[in-house]
């Protein structure tokens, strides 16, 4: 078993935040194996280069994962860890819309203090 949604983010975020750690990169990639390659949100994920790419992607890939946990047996041996999995990936996807609301609050806020600059200070 593996958590794809949650290695596929953490290489998004490699992209994202500029990490450059090829030891980590190759252990997410090998854990991913052929979900890396396969056409679909996990790979998107993998590739996302902006935050607006990251979030969709993940979203995406949570879409999958709940379509693949309703089609499930129930009685299905693996069916208990994937109705976990979808609590630990509504959790991150809730921690990820923090994050992204913060860094758009900050970027407003640089707009703001910018502004206030210019109150005190105003350009010629």
């Amino acid at each position: 078993m593996a958590c794809h949604e949650l290695t596929a983010l953490r290489l998004g975020l490699m992209n994202v935040l500029g990490v450059d750690d090829p030891a980590e990169r190759q252990h997410e990639e090998t854990e991913l194996g052929k979900a890396l390659t396969d056409p679909g949100p996990i790979q998107a994920l993998t590739q996302a280069g902006d935050l607006a790419r990251l979030k969709s992607a993940y979203g995406a890939s949570l879409a999958a994962l709940e379509e693949k946990v309703a089609a499930m047996p129930a009685e299905d041996a693996e069916l208990p860890y994937y109705r976990a999995l979808l609590i630990t990936t509504k959790k991150v996807e809730l921690e990820l819309d923090n994050h992204l609301e913060g860094f758009a609050r900050f970027w407003r806020d640089l707009d703001e203090v910018h502004h206030f600059i210019h109150e005190i200070y105003p350009a010629d």
